[in-house]
């Protein structure tokens, strides 16, 4: 029988002061600021929405959605944008063309909208290939196409040689919400489950192995890919079975893995989620990739892997949906949502003990997305 997490007074008080809005101390920006845990959040947190502070950037959701038109039925759309660093930019399942493409696309998707238009930047730095160029747009428009949307506008820059690495993109996208569906991180509700739509940290660890930094000989790939007719289908099953408001939250767990993302839906809710150890499928390669390098597959980032948090009335439908679809082939349930001790991720291990899964603290990849 798993074990019960009691937390102890001390503990609680602890958390609370953890849980404080976070304010920046440092003076300078360093690598752990793009890490997507702790420092990161900090930075935003603490500087940017000092700056920048209005209700829908407030909610700290991947994109924004609002309200546009007059009379009674306004149309609902989605926006998101995301800049893309990685290096390698090519690697055994993509490249960062491909990546900037289904980055966003999945963003939109998370809000339970329709990709319709993405706008693309770039930052080229002087003297990288043009054949390589050509590669990486070949890339996004094959990606594009295959999401169902196009890229309608863009940038391009180029910088000395030395003040970049070779190429940056920046993508922003912009989508309809054709349903009454309405998701947010802060929607989590006692007796949730939480839905994970596949293994995890394949991403990270290809780009891993693909800058040379373990010498292994594997077969893994990014799983770099597009959520958007997952989304849908999952959307179809909960109506079909009961009310697409029963699904409450959708997140794709990107940089700083399913640990922090999940710690981001228990601090926007108040909620403590609780998961199980034994239920979250990592491939045998990840793991054994992060038990060489001393990592947790939890807080690697994944580029095509989706969490939800769905009332428990849908939730075996939604995943037997789910695994209809080849990117959802492998979705499980991997927990559930409890009301305390709020703002917490507890995990029950192998062994029926309880340990807490906090945020991702300080840089863990450098330019993995």
């Amino acid at each position: 029988m798993a074990a019960t997490f009691t937390p102890s007074p001390l503990f609680e008080r602890v958390e609370r002061a953890r849980r404080r809005k976070h304010k920046l101390r440092d003076e300078h920006v360093t690598l752990a600021h793009g890490s997507g845990g702790k420092a990161m959040h900090e930075l935003v947190e603490g500087v940017f929405l000092e700056y920048f502070h209005n209700p829908m950037l407030d909610l700290l959701e991947d994109q924004a959605v609002f309200e546009v038109g007059n009379g009674t039925n306004p149309s609902r759309l989605a926006f998101t944008t995301d800049s893309y660093v990685v290096t390698p930019i090519f690697f055994p399942g993509g490249d960062i063309g491909k990546l900037a493409v289904h980055g966003t696309v999945n963003d939109i998707a998370m809000s339970g909208a329709r990709a319709l238009y993405l706008s693309a930047g770039f930052i080229l730095e002087e003297g990288f290939p043009i054949t390589d160029l050509k590669r990486v747009l070949a890339s996004m428009r094959d990606a594009a196409a295959e999401a169902g949307v196009q890229i309608v506008t863009g940038d391009t820059k180029v910088v000395e040689k030395g003040t970049a690495d070779k190429i940056f993109i920046n993508t922003a996208g912009i989508g309809i919400v054709e349903t009454p569906v309405r998701l947010s991180a802060a929607n989590a509700q006692v007796g949730d489950k939480v839905i994970l739509s596949g293994t995890i940290g394949d991403h990270g660890t290809t780009i891993m192995i693909a800058r040379g930094e373990l010498e292994l000989e594997t077969d893994i790939a990014s799983d770099s890919a597009p959520l958007h007719s997952l989304v849908q289908e999952m959307l179809d099953e909960a109506t079909r079975v009961s009310s697409i408001e029963d699904i409450h939250c959708l997140r794709d767990p990107t940089r700083g893995g399913v640990a922090t993302t999940l710690n981001e839906i228990a601090l926007s809710s108040e909620k403590c989620i609780e998961i199980y150890e034994d239920r979250i499928p990592v491939r045998e390669e990840v793991h054994g990739a992060c038990e060489i390098l001393g990592l947790d597959p939890l807080y690697i980032a994944n580029e095509g892997k989706l969490l939800a948090i769905v009332s428990p009335s849908v939730a075996d439908a939604v995943v037997e949906r789910m695994k209809q679809n080849v990117h959802g082939r492998d979705a499980c349930i991997i927990g559930k949502v409890k009301a305390e001790p709020g703002g917490i991720v507890a995990m029950v291990t192998g062994f029926g003990g309880t340990r807490i899964v906090d945020m991702l603290a300080g840089e863990q990849l450098p330019r993995i997305c």
